[in-house]
């Protein structure tokens, strides 16, 4: 039953009788995994100069994604975090780029693009939405931190 979940985009099947549907959900293995077990969910003080934190959000469908970074004296993502109010997909994108930001430099974060990550969590297109705002979460965490440590 895992694969019919009642978030995201629906498949209308008809039974015998034209009157009665069933609406399932079919979504990817790898947006099941990182919905039903999310890595890396929580929050870190948005104070402190170490930390850069992204809040975006998608009027259109609801959806709002914190996404925060820790990095240390060398440029190094040592750490990330997500809190993220939306959809299956929504979640799912928001844990696998805190996945992904970790251990890269400043500068290799910056080149994680919305399309990698869809194409990693196979999203139809009606939830591309989704990896765009973790893409832009990414350049806002980013942009906070380089904001808070600029050299003077």
């Amino acid at each position: 039953m895992a694969l019919m979940r009642g978030v995201g985009q629906s498949l209308r099947l008809f039974g015998g009788d034209s009157r009665s549907a069933i609406q399932v959900a079919l979504y990817h293995k790898n947006v099941i995994d990182h919905y039903e077990n999310p890595r890396n969910v929580g929050s870190m003080d948005k104070k402190d100069k170490d930390v850069g934190t992204g809040l975006v959000g998608a009027p259109a469908c609801g959806d709002v994604m914190k996404l925060q970074i820790k990095v240390d004296d060398d440029g190094k993502i040592v750490d990330a975090k997500f809190k993220t109010f939306g959809c299956g997909s929504a979640i799912a994108s928001s844990s696998l780029a805190t996945e992904w930001v970790k251990g890269k430099s400043v500068d290799e974060a910056i080149k994680i693009k919305n399309t990698d990550i869809a194409k990693e969590l196979s999203l139809p297109p009606v939830k591309l939405h989704c990896s765009m705002l973790a893409e832009d979460a990414i350049k806002a965490a980013l942009s906070d931190y380089k904001i808070k440590n600029k050299k003077d």
